[in-house]
């Protein structure tokens, strides 16, 4: 199980105003501290694994935040039309578009997923998988 996720930033005022933007409606707490921002789900009675949490800091070593080339974070939505609501509120809020939301001929059926870029440059994805929501033309 993983139990959290850490991206780099600079800016710690433009990265929360692009998470801020989206976690929420995901369930995501925000607390703010000297270390950075920390996002995290409340767990309830019903949980049996706590949900990963989701730090945004400014890195360790004192040197400029980077980005990895191949990294990304991806953040499951319960609709496509989630996906594309989230996508569009992450864009005002910052971000920039690596890829519309939409489906991909390299992955299933029902996959639907945006690409964005955080002001930092991490890459993060917001998809449905959803067998109950409609799946790839053709």
């Amino acid at each position: 199980m993983i139990g959290y996720v850490c991206v780099g930033a600079d800016d710690m005022d433009l990265a929360e105003r692009f998470y801020s933007a989206f976690l929420p409606n995901l369930g995501y707490g925000l607390e703010i501290s000297s270390e950075g921002l920390s996002y995290s789900i409340p767990m309830t009675d019903d949980q049996q694994q706590q949900p990963p949490d989701f730090y945004v800091k400014p890195p360790f070593d004192g040197q400029a935040a980077s980005v990895g080339n191949g990294n990304m974070v991806a953040f499951e939505m319960k609709t496509q039309a989630k996906v594309r609501e989230l996508h569009a509120t992450a864009l005002a809020a910052g971000g920039r578009s690596e890829g519309e939301p939409g489906f991909r001929d390299a992955y299933s059926a029902h996959f639907y997923v945006g690409y964005l870029r955080d002001p930092q440059g991490n890459k993060i994805a917001l998809f449905c998988n959803q067998r109950s929501e409609p799946q790839r033309p053709g």
